[in-house]
């Protein structure tokens, strides 16, 4: 942890680009999210997206292998969830479309939450709650506060409201690499804790089991299921800490009109 770069103005700019675009991405997939689709046509129309239109390149595709451009983590998943074609979304059906995009070498990473039709009442619930984790935890973020406050933030809410925190799985620094320091935990730790600094640009991205916190991986070796079944959500921003608060990098429109965060978080 001792090694977390300070981005200077003109990487920012450059991440800022690549940001935009990646949130473009959730955007414009929302409206083929619908029952009969399936995640690996939602992929491949991310994938051209991203090549064709936005003149990028998917960080996921080929990453340590991974074979697809997009991660999509459906219902009981948590994370890296494969694309596949025989997956077809299904009323009620929950889930997660993870993008990073890499534009002139530098990285944005984010993902949200979709819903098929009506979700349970649970699923909805749980969809709620991991969303406002992560703003709560964009409202305290400010130079001088130690990182694991954010981990803190995260574990008490999420907790209080009868979920629980995927251990795992943490956010990570971000720029011109796909994943360097810090780690981000999303539970507390007490390990000291990074004091947070101008400059320092890192996603949070909370998973949020409706049960328990165990995991278990697949054989395909990168797709993460809840152990007990249990449904999971998850929300991603990449931000920069800025002098007064942070910079919400890959903030989308719906959420500016929501008033629930703003793209300058001013953190008192």
């Amino acid at each position: 942890m001792n090694n977390i770069p300070i981005r200077t103005e003109a990487e920012l700019e450059k991440i800022r680009v690549a940001c935009n675009l990646a949130s473009d991405v959730l955007v414009m997939i929302e409206p083929y999210v619908k029952e009969g689709v399936s995640t690996g046509e939602l992929d491949r129309i991310c994938h051209q997206y991203i090549e064709q239109v936005q003149e990028g390149i998917p960080a996921c595709l080929g990453y340590h292998g991974f074979p697809k451009a997009t991660c999509i983590s459906l219902n009981e998943v948590i994370c890296h969830g494969i694309p596949n074609d025989d997956k077809k979304l299904k009323k009620g059906d929950i889930l997660n479309i993870d993008v990073t995009v890499i534009k002139e070498g530098y990285y944005g990473d984010n993902s949200k939450m979709y819903v098929v039709g009506e979700p349970s009442i649970r699923d909805k619930r749980l969809i709620e709650v991991t969303q406002e984790s992560l703003y709560k935890a964009l409202r305290i973020v400010k130079p001088g506060i130690r990182l694991n406050q954010i981990g803190k933030t995260i574990q008490q809410y999420v907790e209080k409201e009868g979920f629980s925190v995927v251990r795992e799985y943490c956010g990570h620094g971000i720029g011109d690499q796909f994943h360097c320091d810090p780690q981000v935990l999303h539970y507390f730790s007490d390990d000291g804790g990074v004091i947070l600094q101008e400059g320092m640009v890192f996603t949070i991205e909370p998973m949020v089991n409706a049960g328990k916190k165990e995991i278990r991986t697949m054989p395909d070796g990168w797709t993460v299921k809840t152990k007990d079944r249990s449904h999971s959500a998850q929300f991603e921003h990449q931000i920069v800490v800025t002098k007064d608060g942070c910079e919400v990098m890959t903030i989308r429109e719906e959420e500016i009109a929501s008033g629930r965060i703003t793209r300058l978080m001013k953190n008192s």
